[in-house]
């Protein structure tokens, strides 16, 4: 009798086990996504999660048996609203990545909680100290550190364009404080000259106010604006005569497809930097532009390139578990992985010790071709840290980009 028992409760258990394993074999993989979908930033926040969408799709709906599913939450770009769709996302829906994340504050305010609850979770976001002097476990940058690029472009703007004394003009938040720091110390280093920085409202659509305040006895001007008030910005420098006296040369992120299609020819000669462009002939890229292109109907912009990576790496590192998603710190392990050796539209990507990408910087120009405009590169530097060419141990001795750092010389 005792031997019968055993048998049974054996088999009840192997039972058990056998449903619990079906079940978790079921149990589909999900990826949450948090951006802004409504409000002043919602057509970069729909750019990032079709993008999103693009990069999951190419792993056919699912991996190691397990169905990927995507659960989006807008953030309204608030950050209060942005940690209760976190919470929802974990809580609820039991999320086993985050990706997006497009504003600094958002960034932030979503660090403890990530931290606290040991999620993978890969930002856009592009704040510095975020992958430099407070770098967390859980979170790996899929974009860039906001003075990475302008870091290459303020060596360009000396050594190739010669240019001796610029004026900055930005918008007044860390992107914009960060991008003209970044530039700065690097052009200064070269032997340039910042000899006015001028910082505008984010809510600003006019610019005549600031753009009187330029110099006349400056080379080029340097600026940072992104979606509206790029577009708005290049209009009202064209009508004010600036650009046929002073080029414009500033972040790749103003001529990006997504503020490109709505500018005319008052863009064309821009000089940016980015870390991708449509134009770009290596083999990923091509790939993506050609799915993109067909789904989309039209160029796609910077975000949909990101975010499609995001999901790449994101299927790939699941492959890599075998769907053991559950893993957290193998699953996060296998996502660093993943960006380093999944060839990518943007070329090489390899992340550095702080989780933020070394990766091409791309200087461009904007053109017209064949009645159209598109961003083209003039040069790239390969392989570009977001330290630039110093030691990170001696460039974190030094004070943060921020609105009144580095200073303007007299």
């Amino acid at each position: 009798m005792r031997r019968m028992i055993q048998r049974i409760a054996s088999c009840l258990l192997a039972a058990l086990l056998l449903t619990t394993s079906t079940a978790l074999a079921a149990d589909p993989i999900r990826i949450g996504y948090l951006g802004p979908l409504t409000g002043i930033f919602a057509q970069a926040g729909k750019d990032m999660l079709e993008g999103l969408k693009m990069g999951l799709e190419g792993a056919g709906g699912q991996v190691a048996g397990r169905k990927l599913e995507l659960v989006d939450e807008d953030n309204e770009g608030n950050p209060a609203t942005a940690q209760t769709k976190y919470r929802k996302l974990v809580q609820q829906d039991k999320i086993h990545v985050l990706a997006g994340v497009l504003l600094a504050n958002i960034g932030y305010a979503l660090v403890p909680p990530i931290e606290r609850d040991e999620l993978p979770a890969l930002f856009l976001t592009t704040p510095d100290d975020l992958t430099k002097r407070r770098p967390p476990r859980w979170i790996l940058r899929s974009n860039f550190a906001a003075s990475q690029p302008m870091h290459a472009l303020g060596d360009y703007a000396a050594k190739t364009l010669k240019y001796k004394k610029v004026a900055a003009i930005a918008m007044d938040n860390p992107f914009g404080h960060e991008g003209i720091g970044g530039f700065q110390r690097v052009f200064e280093d070269a032997g340039g000259r910042v000899v006015q920085k001028t910082w505008v409202p984010l809510n600003a659509m006019d610019f005549a106010p600031y753009l009187t305040q330029v110099p006349k006895d400056v080379d080029a001007v340097v600026q940072v604006f992104v979606a509206g008030q790029a577009v708005r910005f290049a209009k009202q420098y064209a009508d004010s005569g600036l650009k046929d006296k002073l080029p414009l040369v500033g972040t790749g992120v103003f001529t990006d497809e997504s503020a490109l299609r709505s500018m005319g020819d008052e863009a064309i000669g821009i000089i940016g930097t980015s870390i991708w462009s449509p134009t770009l002939t290596n083999p990923a890229n091509q790939a993506f532009m050609k799915l993109a292109e067909a789904r989309l109907k039209r160029t796609p912009a910077y975000f949909h390139a990101v975010m499609y990576s995001a999901g790449r790496w994101i299927t790939d590192a699941a492959k890599a578990v075998d769907g053991k998603v559950e893993d957290r710190a193998k699953f996060l392990a296998a996502i660093r992985k993943a960006i380093e050796t999944t060839e990518d539209p943007r070329g090489p990507i390899k992340l550095d010790d702080y989780n933020n990408p070394t990766e091409n910087v791309y200087i461009t120009k904007v053109e017209k071709v064949g009645g159209r405009l598109q961003t083209t590169v003039i040069h790239t530097y390969p392989m570009v840290s977001q330290f630039w060419t110093y030691k990170p141990e001696e460039f974190l001795k030094t004070p943060a980009y921020d609105r009144s750092y580095p200073p303007v010389r007299p």
